[in-house]
């Protein structure tokens, strides 16, 4: 059984830095993507950013790009999320997904496991 577990939110200024993880159990050779998704209050569940494990090819959103960068540990099963810039609107709860699906897909609906999520709050 895959889990995945975030940790690394909390409240910050804006301009300030955050960095997630992501840390997952059970993986199989059979999980290809680890991708990082947040959910505003009263929004859709967006992508943001995502790393294949064995090539580390990724894709990111554009309004990750230059600020948010995806890195992975392939040997701790972690995959990290460097945020820099942070701006109020990046507010929200980021969840981590694994997927089997090949790609870096961006709908949250083809990912197979969801992580609890962890609160990101940016105040201005």
């Amino acid at each position: 059984q895959v889990q995945l577990a975030e940790s690394g939110g909390g409240l910050v200024r804006a301009g300030d830095s955050l960095r997630l993880s992501c840390a997952a159990s059970g993986l199989s050779r059979s999980i290809y993507v680890m991708s990082w998704f947040r959910q505003a209050a009263g929004n859709e569940r967006e992508f943001v950013a995502g790393i294949r494990r064995s090539s580390g090819q990724t894709n990111s959103a554009d309004f990750a790009k230059g600020r948010f960068t995806l890195l992975r540990d392939n040997a701790k099963n972690t995959v990290y999320l460097q945020m820099n810039s942070l701006k109020p609107e990046d507010t929200a709860v980021y969840y981590c997904a694994a997927s089997k699906i090949f790609g870096v897909p961006t709908l949250p609906e083809v990912y197979d496991y969801w992580g609890q999520g962890t609160q990101v709050t940016v105040s201005s």
